[in-house]
């Protein structure tokens, strides 16, 4: 059976994220514009940069939870490799669509959605949907739009959290 354009894009998404070398969580992530593709990324460190499949992972080590402790990891998320790939090779990328897969080290499909940073990437780069598939299978379309308010909203808590501990 031929998959819809959204499973078709989310395969594509599986097949990227198979080239993470991230030991926990392997995410890939496609940019599509005008119906084609014109950038993918998965998750890693920046080019020529060790990985943890050569020297282990230090949140694992440190017993660190997964969407956390981002200083101690040298990975540049699927999204961001996304975006910065389609830099690289003169690619525009407004007005697109990002679709993320993410599964675990075992192969099983994880949740994924953009962390707060990569929020702010897809924002300003212009992507306006990210699609991802839920953990029973469902198509889940996230609007960059309201992420705006979102990211406006959770800053003036942190301001006004930052100002009561003066």
């Amino acid at each position: 059976m031929r998959p819809d354009k959204d499973k078709y894009y989310l395969g594509i998404a599986k097949a990227v994220a198979k080239r993470s070398p991230c030991l926990r969580r392997r995410f890939g992530a496609v940019i599509v514009v005008n119906d084609s593709i014109v950038s993918t990324g998965y998750n890693g460190p920046a080019r020529g940069v060790i990985n943890c499949e050569e020297v282990g992972c230090a949140k694992d080590i440190l017993k660190l939870p997964s969407y956390a402790a981002y200083d101690v990891c040298p990975a540049v998320h699927a999204e961001e490799n996304a975006v910065i790939n389609a830099a690289r090779n003169g690619a525009k990328v407004l007005n697109g669509r990002l679709y993320i897969y993410g599964e675990t080290k075992d192969g099983k499909p994880t949740p994924s959605h953009p962390c707060d940073r990569c929020k702010r990437v897809l924002i300003n780069a212009g992507i306006t949907q990210v699609i991802t598939e839920s953990e029973d299978g469902r198509i889940v379309v996230y609007d960059v739009e309201k992420w705006k308010d979102y990211d406006t909203d959770n800053y003036k808590k942190i301001v006004e959290k930052a100002k009561k501990q003066r």
